[in-house]
């Protein structure tokens, strides 16, 4: 089974193979099936050769990345049909040629092999009698050789599965026990260990042939335990060899007192000296969590060394980024190209938070300033462009008396007032203040006073931060959602008893009952209500809701806009303000 691996470069490290009988260079056609997992047609990838293989051919690689290869002229043909009626005649089957001209017999594979050794050994001959026996043998043959022994000696272990089989109708349990004992053990170097997994790995099949065992689950669990534990200490060893090599080489390097050479990959993986010693995320490097002791030292030394220039070269290039490359997460982050880079904290102003660098202490001096200026500029420009109205509003110089303190309010609570709160304040302006606010983006509705602007996702969501920021709230329940349920257009929402109740005026709405509605959906409903309250009898056509003049009933329309339902307009029309009397349907006066 192939695995399909994100693979952005193909390097290699060899260009010949073993083919089952002999060493051989690649061609062109293995060549470029091998290359092209680079990309996996999803994206150009590329390939090309280590430092142990001489560099392909021009006229190879122009052929690799045009798909130009010889035609397959010649295609290898084994027999499906098997004549099991003897030994012989199995044999004989394998040999049958080709029916068709483009087709050649294929070499004797290793099923071929096993059954041609086994044929010789009078035992054998004597229990493969008759067509039940003789498929039962070729069954046995197909057992793989994982371990790449001689065919004679893998011959052997298929012979005595055979003789079991034939003989008791199952693999004998204390043979199976046997070998399963022999690849056990997890002692032994590398090349020991791989021996003893490909070995389990043979029992691990004989377990799920059907009918091979008497006890077939408890010697699949078994050799599955055993070949997971083998694994695990081939990876250790694996690793420690890796370790110590590394170690061996940085250390070599940092007594030279040489500046070790250094790669870091689109990713953010540090290798120095083609050794992979962790991750530069941002301005921050992180060690590889699996060096400890004196290869940690030398990781961290090395590391330190061949990447002095690199924090210098980042500074520079975070500082001429564009806004574009730069965002700003809902809990904080500031992230540059996907990478951690600072965090905001509290400022004494709301709408000013301070700038905290996740950096090492190596980004020191000029560097360090660069990117704190850089951040602060970004930030100060989303505070700026997003929350402009609230900006202006709390900076005005055109505004004084009772419209500034109005301003100061609005800028004070994010945006919206009650109106009922500063009623007083409100009949106290006259037309040029009241025209100055507007300016300014101020919306005098029935029931608020309120930037309609703020009312957007982004907006919102920089709002919820900066207040969640200020009073400590990131982790209170509601954080995030109720700007989630903004930016899913919905006009109002159920509350939730657990929320941070300030979430939900940051995001525009106001809690009414037991929903939460957005502040211009109310003003809207207001525009609906205003002339059915304000019609009289006998002045024409009576509008939908219209009663006497002084009430209104709640029409579909009403509730249509609010998304609510009958019950939740009592609380909600309560919430504005609004008497209902005791008729079916009621009747809704103003308090």
């Amino acid at each position: 089974m192939g695995l399909n691996l994100d693979v952005d470069h193909v390097a290699f490290a060899q260009n010949r193979k073993f083919d089952g009988f002999q060493y051989r260079d690649l061609n062109p056609a293995e060549l470029g099936q091998i290359a092209g997992r680079a990309g996996r047609h999803l994206r150009d990838g590329t390939f090309g050769v280590t430092g142990q293989v001489d560099p392909f051919a021009d006229e190879l690689v122009h052929r690799i990345e045009a798909h130009e290869f010889d035609p397959v002229k010649v295609l290898q043909w084994r027999t499906a049909s098997f004549d099991l009626s003897s030994v012989d005649a199995l044999k004989a089957s394998l040999d049958t040629p080709p029916p068709v001209d483009g087709l050649t017999r294929a070499l004797p594979a290793a099923d071929a092999k096993v059954l041609e050794f086994l044929s010789r050994d009078g035992d054998v001959r004597a229990l493969a009698e008759g067509r039940e026996r003789v498929g039962l043998l070729w069954e046995a043959c197909v057992l793989p050789d994982y371990r790449r022994i001689a065919p004679a000696q893998h011959a052997e272990i298929v012979g005595a599965v055979f003789s079991d089989l034939a003989r008791m109708g199952h693999v004998d349990e204390d043979y199976m026990a046997e070998q399963v004992k022999r690849a056990s053990s997890t002692e032994g170097d590398i090349d020991t260990l791989s021996q003893r997994i490909a070995q389990i790995r043979t029992w691990t099949f004989v377990s799920h042939r059907p009918g091979w065992l008497a006890d077939a689950t408890h010697w699949q669990e078994k050799t599955r335990e055993i070949e997971d534990s083998l694994s695990d200490a081939l990876h250790e060893r694996l690793t420690k060899r890796f370790v110590d090599r590394r170690t061996s080489v940085l250390m070599k390097r940092l007594r030279e007192n040489a500046m070790p050479e250094a790669e870091i990959s689109p990713v953010g993986e540090v290798l120095v000296e083609g050794h992979h010693v962790g991750e530069m995320l941002g301005f921050r490097f992180t060690a590889d969590r699996s060096a400890e002791g004196e290869d940690a030292r030398a990781v961290k030394a090395a590391a330190q060394k061949a990447l002095a220039a690199e924090f210098e070269t980042r500074a520079d290039r975070f500082a001429a980024s564009g806004n574009g490359d730069l965002a700003l997460d809902s809990d904080g982050l500031l992230r540059w190209l996907g990478q951690p880079i600072a965090t905001l904290v509290a400022g004494e102003d709301a709408l000013k938070p301070r700038i905290v660098l996740l950096a090492d202490e190596q980004l020191t001096g000029p560097a360090r300033d660069k990117v704190a200026a850089r951040a602060e500029r970004f930030v100060t420009y989303q505070v700026e462009s997003l929350l402009k109205p609230l900006v202006d509003l709390r900076d005005t110089e055109s505004l004084s008396g009772m419209a500034r303190g109005i301003a100061f309010q609005l800028a004070e609570n994010f945006g919206v007032l009650n109106r009922r709160t500063v009623a007083e304040d409100v009949r106290a302006l006259d037309q040029d203040a009241r025209a100055s606010l507007r300016r300014l983006g101020v919306r005098f509705g029935a029931y608020h006073i309120f930037v309609p602007a703020l009312i957007k996702p982004a907006p919102a969501g920089l709002l919820s931060l900066l207040w969640a920021l200020k009073n400590d709230a990131k982790d209170k329940p509601g954080y995030g959602d109720v700007v989630a349920a903004l930016a899913a257009g919905r006009t109002s929402i159920v509350t939730d008893p657990a929320f941070e109740k300030a979430f939900y005026g940051l995001a525009g709405y106001r809690n009414l009952g037991r929903r939460a509605v957005r502040v211009d959906i109310l003003e809207r409903l207001a525009d609906l209500i205003r002339p059915a309250l304000s019609w009289k009898p006998g002045t024409g056509a009576r509008p939908e809701g219209g009663y006497d003049g002084a009430a209104f009933v709640v029409t579909p329309a009403m509730m249509s806009i609010l998304g609510a339902t009958a019950d939740d307009m009592e609380a909600i029309l309560k919430g504005l303000g609004y008497r209902g009397d005791r008729n079916r349907p009621k009747r809704w006066r103003r308090i």
